[in-house]
C-alpha cells in the first residue's frame, strides 16, 4: 500500500494539475473517463491520493510536517531568531487554492457512477466528503470566509468560479454536514488498521476540527450559538471514539513518537508508515545530532510536579538553578520530551538555543546508525491518536460548561494514569481544580481563563508538546499575545547557567550577568511582537484579488489588511 501512496502522490498531481490558482481544470483523460470508474478497487486507489496531503505525519525527506520545529510561532520555543507574524500581503500564495476541493468534488461525483453496492457508494461518498471537509477546515482556519463549492465547475462558469466569499459559519455548517454524513456512512473497518480512513478516523478528526471552530467562534465573539453547536459536535465525536472501546493509551508515552513501527499501537487511530528505501524523514535527526531551537522556560514550567500541583505551589519543586532540579519530582512526560542534561552553545555539537533540548522523537536504537541521521529516518509518524481525542473531549466539555468528575475521569485522568506518568487525578470541587481533595489555583494563571479550564489547557499543552498544536490553540483561544517575546519574557528565556561553567559559550545570559537565564533572542530587532489582531487571519494574496477584478467580480480582503 505504501508504494501505491508514493506513486499516487506523484501521478495524481500530474493528472489533476498543481497551478496555484483555483481555476485549474482537470484534463479530460483517464481519471474522468468511464474506463477508470468501473470498480471499487479503482475508487480506493483514487482515495489514497488524498492521504499524503492530509496525513503528512513526519513529512518526507528533509521536511517533518508540523512536528517539533515544523511550527515554532508559539510560546513553546525560544529560538535565537523567532518566527515573526506575517507583516505584508503576499503577491501570491499556494494556500489560497481550491484544487483539493475540486478533486474531492470530482471524486464524489464519479463515485455515484461506479457499479457498486449502495453500502459501498455510501462509504466512499463519506470518504470524499470527509476529505472535502478537511480541506475546507484548513481554508477557513487560514482565511476565515471562503467561497463554498460542492461540485466541480467547468472553467466557462465564470459566475461560479468567481463566487464571493461566504461567512465562515455558513461554510463550517456545510463542513459539519460532511462530517456527520461521513461519521454515519464510513465503514468501521476498511483496510489495514491504523493506515486507512475508517469511522474512528473520521470521528477523531471531527473532534479536532470542531473543537477548533467552536472555540474560535466563542473567543472571537463571532457566533455564540454556533460555537455551542460546534463544541457539542466535538464532544459527541470524541465520546463516540471513547465509547467504541477500540483504543487505549499507550503504556509508554515516548514510544508513540520514536518507534520504528507503530503497528499494533493501542493508541494510534491513524499513523504513517516509513521504510528505508521507500519513504523516510528527518525528524529523528533533528532530535539527534543537529542543533535545535530550544524549549522556552515558559514551556518547561508548564509541567506539573509529580504531586499534581503547579510548580509555583508545589513543595516538591526544587527550582531551576540546575537541570537536575528542573527535572526532579516532575510530571514524567517532561523527561520523555526533553533531555535531562543541558546542551549549551559551544559545548555540544547538538546545542539548543535555550539549553533545553528535545528528545521526544529520537529513536535510541538507531541514533548512531546511518538511518538515525540525515533524511534517512524510518520511525513511523502519528497522524491522530487517542490521547488527543481524550483531551479534545475534556476541553469541549469544559467549554460547554458544567464539566463533572466523570468527564475528567474519562479523559484527563486516563492520560494521567498512563503507565510511567501516574500523576494524581485532576478533581473538580465546586467548579475549581483540586488534587487529593485540595483545591488549588496556579498563581501564574492568565486571570481571564477560569482555573479549571486553565488546568485542562495545561494538560493539552503537555500531552501534545511539540506536536504542532500550540499555534492553532493560541489562535482559537484568541491568545496570540502569549507569543509576544516582549510582553512575555519567559518565552525568550532558557535554562539558568553560570558563565564560569561555560566560559567559551556565546550564549547570552540575561543582563550579561555572571549567572542567569539564557536569552536566545538577544537583539531588539529579533523580538516577536503581537501588534495587531489582523494576524489571526492570513491576508488574501494580491494575485487572487486581481483575478476576481479581471473577471468583473470582487474578492474582499481580510479585516486590517485592506
Amino acid at each position: 500500500m505504501k508504494k501505491i501512496f508514493l506513486i499516487l502522490s506523484i501521478s495524481l498531481l500530474a493528472i489533476t494539475g498543481c497551478k496555484e490558482d483555483f481555476l485549474t481544470r482537470e484534463p479530460q483523460d483517464a481519471l474522468t473517463d468511464d474506463s477508470y470508474w468501473t470498480n471499487e478497487k479503482n475508487v480506493r486507489t483514487f482515495a489514497w491520493g488524498f492521504y499524503p496531503n492530509y496525513f503528512a505525519a513526519y513529512g518526507s525527506g528533509f521536511t517533518f510536517g508540523r512536528y517539533f520545529t515544523g511550527q515554532t510561532l508559539n510560546d513553546d520555543f525560544a529560538p535565537s531568531s523567532p518566527t515573526q507574524f506575517i507583516k505584508n500581503i503576499p503577491a501570491t500564495s499556494t494556500t489560497w487554492s481550491f484544487t483539493w476541493v475540486r478533486k474531492a468534488n470530482l471524486f464524489l461525483d464519479r463515485i455515484q457512477k461506479v457499479p457498486m453496492e449502495q453500502e459501498a457508494i455510501a462509504h466512499w461518498s463519506g470518504i470524499a466528503r470527509f476529505f472535502r471537509a478537511m480541506e475546507y477546515h484548513d481554508l477557513v482556519k487560514t482565511y476565515g470566509d471562503v467561497p463554498w463549492y460542492d461540485k466541480a465547475l467547468d472553467e466557462t462558469d465564470v459566475a461560479g468560479l468567481y463566487k464571493p466569499r461566504q461567512p465562515r459559519t455558513e461554510v463550517m455548517d456545510k463542513v459539519l454536514e460532511d462530517f456527520q454524513f461521513a461519521a454515519t456512512n464510513v465503514r468501521a473497518d476498511d483496510g489495514e488498521k491504523g493506515l486507512t480512513v475508517n469511522k474512528s478516523v473520521v470521528l477523531a478528526f471531527m473532534s479536532r476540527v470542531f473543537l477548533f471552530e467552536g472555540t474560535y467562534l466563542k473567543y472571537h465573539n463571532i457566533d455564540q450559538a454556533r460555537a455551542k453547536t460546534y463544541l457539542e459536535a466535538a464532544k459527541w465525536a470524541a465520546n463516540e471514539v471513547i465509547k467504541s472501546g477500540r483504543y487505549t493509551v499507550a503504556e509508554n508515552y515516548r514510544s508513540m513518537f520514536s518507534s520504528i513501527t507503530l503497528a499494533g499501537s493501542k493508541e494510534m487511530i491513524l499513523y504513517r508508515k516509513y521504510e528505508t528505501g521507500q519513504l523516510t524523514h528527518s525528524l529523528n535527526s533533528y532530535n539527534n545530532k543537529e542543533p535545535q531551537s530550544g524549549a522556552s522556560k515558559n514551556a518547561i514550567e508548564s509541567y506539573l510536579s509529580k504531586d499534581g500541583l503547579p510548580i509555583a505551589v508545589s513543595p516538591l519543586y526544587l527550582g531551576d538553578k540546575t537541570i537536575k532540579n528542573v527535572m526532579t519530582n516532575r510530571d514524567p512526560r517532561i523527561t520523555s520530551t526533553f533531555v535531562d542534561a543541558l546542551r549549551v552553545s559551544k559545548y555540544a555539537p547538538n546545542a539548543s538555543s535555550s539549553g533545553y533540548a528535545t528528545l521526544k522523537f529520537l529513536n535510541e536504537e538507531t541514533k548512531e546508525l546511518p538511518e538515525g541521521s540525515g533524511s534517512l529516518n524510518q520511525t513511523d509518524g502519528p497522524v491522530i491518536r487517542y490521547g488527543e481525542v481524550l483531551i479534545n473531549y475534556a476541553e469541549a466539555a469544559a467549554e460547554l460548561g458544567g464539566i463533572v468528575q466523570a468527564d475528567l475521569d474519562a479523559s484527563v485522568n486516563v492520560l494521567r494514569a498512563r503507565p510511567g506518568v501516574a500523576l494524581p487525578p485532576l478533581q473538580v470541587l465546586g467548579g475549581l481544580p483540586a488534587v487529593n481533595g485540595k483545591v488549588y489555583d496556579d498563581p501564574k494563571r492568565d486571570k481571564t481563563v477560569p482555573s479549571l479550564l486553565w488546568e485542562i489547557r495545561r494538560e493539552r499543552r503537555v500531552e501534545l508538546m511539540m506536536e504542532g498544536f500550540r499555534l492553532n490553540d493560541l489562535t482559537r483561544w484568541k491568545k496570540l499575545e502569549y507569543s509576544d517575546t516582549k510582553a512575555n519574557p519567559d518565552i525568550n528565556r532558557g535554562a539558568w547557567i553560570k558563565k564560569a561553567d561555560y566560559p567559551d559559550t556565546d550564549a547570552i545570559i540575561e543582563g550579561n550577568a555572571a549567572e542567569g537565564y539564557i536569552i536566545p533572542a538577544s537583539k531588539p530587532e529579533s523580538q516577536r511582537l503581537f501588534e495587531s489582531p489582523k494576524v489571526y487571519l492570513t491576508p488574501i494574496p494580491l494575485d487572487q484579488i486581481k483575478l476576481y477584478q479581471d473577471a468583473g467580480s470582487e474578492l474582499t480582503q481580510n479585516p486590517g489588511w485592506e
